[in-house]
Order: C-alpha cells, then structure tokens, then sequence
C-alpha cells in the first residue's frame, strides 16, 4: 500500500485520481488550495495555499512515499502575455519547491503531470513521440517543459525517483471550457460547420489518465522518464462530434464548410488559435507507453465518451 499526496486533488484529473488510488487500496492524502468540504475519496485532506516557491508543504508530505504533482496552473486559450510569470511561478518555482521539500522528506516517489505541449500545437508527418524534442509555443508549454527538467535533474541527482506522464486534451466528468461547450452546442442542436475537417486527434479520458498515473506510481523500474498518454484511438473532429451526438441520441448536424474559409473567419473574430485546434490534427504515439509499462487503455473512447456524456445529462437534468 502506497501513502499518496495528490496536489491539486479538488481538481478535473485530482479527483478522478484521488477515487482511482482509492479504489486500489492505497492511502491518500489530498492537497487541496484552501479548507474545503468538498466530496473527495479520502478523508485526509491538507489546505496548502496557492503553490508557488514559498509554499510549506511540511504537513502535506508528512508520512508519504509518493507524490502525484497534478496542480498547475492551467492552460488559457489567447491568454495575456502580461500572465507569463504566473505560469512560472506556479508550475516552475512551485514544483522545484515540492521536490525539494520532498526530497528533505524522504518521499520516495514523484510523479508529475505535465502536458503534450511540451511537444508542440500540431502534428503533420508523425505522431509526436516521448523522445522528440521539445517545442513549446506558448508560456504555459514552456512552463510545463522548466518544470519536468527539475523533476528528471532530481532524477539523475537521485533525490526523487521522478517520472512524468504528458497528456493531450483530457475528456471525462467534470470536464470544462472547449469540450464542455462542444457538448453544449450538439445538445442544443447547433449546426456545426466542421463536416468538411479532415483531422486526427488524440484524446485521453480522465479515467485512463488516472489508470496510466497509478501504473507509473507503482511500477518498478519502466527504463524510462517520460511516458505520453492517450486512449490511442485517435478522431476526427466530425467523428467526435458524431460519437458523442450518438451518445446523447441527438442528431449531429454538420455543415461542410471549407476549412480555409472557418480559418479565415477565425482570424477576423480572433479565435484563430480555438479554430486550429479544431480543424487541427495532434496525434500522440502510445507504443511506447505501452510496452514499457504493459499498460493498455481500461477504456475505450466510446467508453470514455458514454460516460462523460452520462455526466453531461445528469448536469442538464439537475438544472431543469
């Protein structure tokens, strides 16, 4: 049995692992920002402030063995870039703190929730790949890349025996921003004008995301730092939209516009980035992941997608 901290355990993806540790008989601990009676899987829950340098984990890491590092701060679409040193501060200087404080408290091991940003916006030729190199294009990216540097120089220095897992975009209940107004629209019935995309992008369920951490916090020696995440069923766009319209048993009403003009038109109103991401591909090898940990997907994405929508309605029929 493992004694877990999860930092940034009220969370999307901190409270799914939170249940999932759980649920596999490990003790956890939760690092919550401020007291809160929120409903976590475990009872053991530390208030720890806003992360950042100065951050006293001295009571969060007393007695634990692993540290599973979900706290971020998170990614925002067009964000200013007058916020750049906030991503420092939180994922850099914030995470160079809990690994030391976690080296000083003989914590076995880190594992650190990172982003395929560190990759790159987009793949073309090939999926990206654990050993290519970085090439973030946005602060929070770059932050993200700072942060796992100090988490493999621990590694090497044989402070914390550290891994670091990249996720692309993560689906599942209690998911926000672009996913969830994607749901909302084909609930609605919005015409949809993405039937002419012609994409492949790679997802990962909350659920598999949670089942990947718990195999790098437990396994013995993968040979490797760096693992990459998905369901490893890429889609389309349209695909997505049809899967998860099926789910809600809605019609998917797609216009196939060409995706020249939607590129155009998200330049002129400014989400050119939002469009991208739409009309986009970014694809994620898992083979590796696969191999190294004999790790396959519990789920599958019909799976994931059934089951996130399931959360959706529960939500819509709450608010009626």
């Amino acid at each position: 049995m493992m004694r877990v901290l999860v930092t940034g355990a009220g969370g999307f993806v901190g409270r799914v692992l939170c249940e999932t540790l759980a649920r596999s008989g490990h003790s956890v601990r939760a690092a919550v920002r401020a007291d809160t009676n929120a409903a976590l899987a475990c009872n053991d829950l530390v208030a720890v402030g806003d992360i950042g340098a100065n951050t006293d984990w001295t009571r969060a890491l007393d007695g634990i063995d692993t540290v599973i590092h979900t706290a971020a701060r998170a990614h925002v679409l067009d964000d200013a870039a007058a916020n750049a040193a906030l991503y420092m501060s939180t994922n850099v200087e914030g995470t160079r703190g809990l690994i030391e404080a976690a080296a000083r408290n003989g914590v076995r091991r880190l594992v650190y929730v990172s982003s395929i940003k560190v990759n790159g916006e987009a793949t073309t030729a090939a999926p990206f790949r654990a050993g290519d190199t970085p090439a973030p294009l946005d602060d929070y990216g770059r932050s993200k890349l700072a942060a796992e540097r100090l988490v493999l120089e621990a590694a090497s220095a044989r402070r914390v025996d550290g891994f670091i897992v990249r996720p692309p975009l993560v689906y599942g209940s209690g998911v926000r921003a672009n996913f969830l107004r994607l749901m909302t629209w084909i609930f609605k019935g919005v015409p949809l004008p993405l039937g002419a995309v012609d994409n492949s992008r790679s997802l990962v369920s909350v659920w598999n995301l949670a089942d990947l951490i718990l195999r790098l916090a437990t396994v013995e020696d993968p040979g490797t730092r760096v693992f990459l995440a998905s369901d490893d069923a890429d889609l389309s766009t349209p695909a997505l939209i049809r899967k998860l319209a099926a789910a809600m048993e809605k019609p998917a009403r797609l216009m196939p516009v060409p995706v020249s003009a939607l590129q155009l038109a998200g330049r002129l109103v400014g989400k050119g980035a939002e469009v991208s991401r739409l009309c986009g591909s970014l694809q994620v090898d898992v083979a590796a992941t696969r191999r190294q940990l004999a790790w396959t997907p519990p789920l599958s994405v019909d799976e994931g997608l059934a089951r996130t929508v399931r959360w959706f309605l529960t939500g819509i029929s709450r608010e009626r």
